[in-house]
């Protein structure tokens, strides 16, 4: 079912891409949502098209804070003045002469920013809201400005936001005495989104690719069109790291720097997830258009991590019967499915279940049960936006797992073009003598469809 390509009308298309929109606009009201922002996407010819966009989703009601990157900024200042550095830990250690250089630079990166809102008409402020203490001496290393963050002033950050102003923080941290230290922009993105518990963590990298090209995918892992990774839950992202403990250098060759820096974003995104933060996406800021695509249609552009408020299962509604019928649609006119009324989804919607993901039905399946011994899987629909991220598996499995709960013996599906799908989820060819009268007595031979079982 998932492998068939099943097209829709033009209109049809933008119409439900308009609904997606719509849809995300009043889900996302007033979510707060944080964007950290790479400083080589600041240099980027991108980078007027990434603010135009967060432009269009601060105008659409989102609280946005942005915290920009400075790294490769401040590495240019300190090779100009031949002070070196080294890194430990993710911190870079530098001596005392350095601070100025790299404070210059972070607020640099921070007026980049500012400068480009201010020319969509918005107001961004800066702040020095983040209280900082030095990380000291650790295991023998002096890390001299490296600092940590001890505190966000969430007042102050608050009374910026309800003001309807776009609060920009650069990676640097006071002490309670006035000293700056240098701060991870990356970590200070995640802690003002656990501090807000923000719906939204964005991190905004040139090239950032979660696909097979470099990463080891496990299978339960459903894949984009494109081959990347759309999404994974907590327990998904664990198979993921258990997989990718050390890069793979036949992918990707002797530098692995870029793995290195992937699965570190993927571990921080995991911790703030699981600190409160409701998704954290991983997005590829070579691309234009990336944010907005992620905010506001199911699939994205980039790999999402979450708790389990995505996608999920449940028994169909009778307010489900519309988007139900246009789901379907599509297969009957493939003549995939067979033609279903609302007058009979009416009637056996209670066979249902849906899939549905942040609020919108994008794949259904019945359970028509035959007395004690059998029962049909039916009406399998997955929305081809969907339909290669392993949902229809799971719907099938689901289904199976129901089936049991009442003692069924085994379950059949009866197709005429999706036989090779089954086939590969255990199902085997059966004869249409094997079905129960009620359903061999409305079998169509015209139709010709074969049957397929699987005994559980």
């Amino acid at each position: 079912m998932e492998q068939t390509e099943i097209s829709k009308n033009p209109i049809q298309e933008k119409a439900e891409r308009i609904r997606d929109v719509i849809r995300y606009i009043k889900k996302f009201k007033n979510a707060a949502v944080v964007i950290h922002i790479d400083d080589r996407i600041i240099d980027s010819q991108l980078f007027s098209n990434h603010i135009r966009d967060i432009s269009l989703i601060h105008e659409a009601g989102l609280r946005v804070i942005i915290v920009p990157g400075a790294r490769r900024m401040i590495d240019h200042a300190l090779r100009q003045n031949g002070i070196g550095w080294t890194v430990k830990n993710g911190s870079r250690i530098t001596p005392p002469e350095a601070m100025p250089l790299i404070k210059t630079a972070a607020f640099d990166a921070a007026n980049s920013v500012m400068t480009s809102l201010a020319g969509e008409h918005l107001t961004a402020v800066i702040g020095n809201w983040v209280r900082a203490r030095g990380k000291g001496v650790l295991s023998g290393v002096d890390y001299g400005s490296a600092g940590e963050i001890d505190k966000i002033d969430d007042g102050t950050l608050a009374t910026v936001l309800d003001n309807g102003f776009i609060p920009i923080f650069p990676c640097i941290g006071w002490s309670l005495n006035g000293k700056p230290y240098n701060i991870s922009s990356v970590q200070l993105a995640a802690q003002i989104a656990v501090l807000l518990k923000a719906d939204k963590l964005f991190y905004l990298l040139p090239d950032a690719e979660i696909s097979g090209k470099f990463f080891s995918v496990p299978e339960e892992i459903g894949l984009s069109p494109e081959g990347c990774v759309p999404a994974m839950d907590l327990d998904e992202l664990d198979s993921f790291l258990s997989l990718n403990k050390k890069a793979d250098k036949s992918k990707i060759g002797k530098d692995t720097s870029y793995f290195d820096g992937v699965i570190s974003m993927v571990k921080l995104a995991k911790n703030a997830v699981k600190s409160g933060v409701t998704r954290v996406h991983i997005l590829n800021g070579s691309i234009e258009g990336t944010l907005p695509c992620e905010i506001f249609s199911d699939l994205g552009s980039g790999t999402m991590i979450y708790a389990s408020n995505y996608g999920k299962f449940r028994a169909m509604r009778r307010e489900d019967i519309p988007a139900v019928l246009s789901l379907i649609r599509p297969f009957v006119i493939k003549k995939i499915l067979l033609p279903r009324s609302e007058e009979m989804l009416e009637s056996t919607y209670n066979d249902y279940i849906v899939y549905e993901l942040d609020g919108a039905v994008r794949a259904c399946a019945a359970l028509h049960m035959y007395g004690r011994e059998q029962a049909e899987i039916a009406g399998v629909a997955v929305d081809e936006t969907c339909a290669h991220i392993g949902i229809g598996p799971k719907m099938i499995s689901y289904l199976i797992e129901k089936a049991k709960t009442v003692s069924i013996q085994s379950v059949f599906i009866l197709t005429t073009q999706t036989a090779d799908w089954f086939e590969r989820l255990g199902f085997v060819a059966d004869t249409i003598e094997s079905l129960p009268e009620a359903r061999r007595k409305i079998w169509n031979p015209k139709r010709g469809s074969k049957v397929f079982r699987l005994k559980i």
